[in-house]
C-alpha cells in the first residue's frame, strides 16, 4: 500500500479550503482517508495553515510520501528540512 499526505479539496466554488490527509494513494482526491493531520486555507491573508507536527513525523517516518505542496507546506512550517 503506497501511502501519500496529500490535500482534500473543500469549500465552495472559487473559495478553496483545504485538509491535509494521509491516504492510499489508489482513492481519489477527495475518496477514503486514513487520517486527517491538518488543514490550509489559501483564500485568507495571510494564509491559513495548521499541521500536526508529530503525526506528520509519524507518517513520514512509516514510510508516506508527500505530495510537492504538501512537502512545501511542511518546510514552510519548519516540520521538515
Amino acid at each position: 500500500m503506497a501511502v501519500k499526505i496529500r490535500l482534500k479539496r473543500m469549500g465552495a466554488k472559487k473559495a478553496p479550503f483545504y485538509r491535509v490527509v494521509v491516504a492510499d494513494s489508489r482513492y481519489p482526491r477527495n475518496g477514503r482517508f486514513i487520517e486527517e493531520i491538518g488543514y490550509f486555507n489559501p483564500v485568507s491573508k495571510p494564509e491559513d495553515v495548521k499541521i500536526d507536527a508529530e503525526a506528520a513525523k509519524k507518517w513520514i517516518a512509516n514510510g508516506a510520501q508527500p505530495t510537492d505542496t504538501v512537502k512545501a507546506l511542511l518546510k514552510k512550517n519548519g516540520i521538515i528540512d
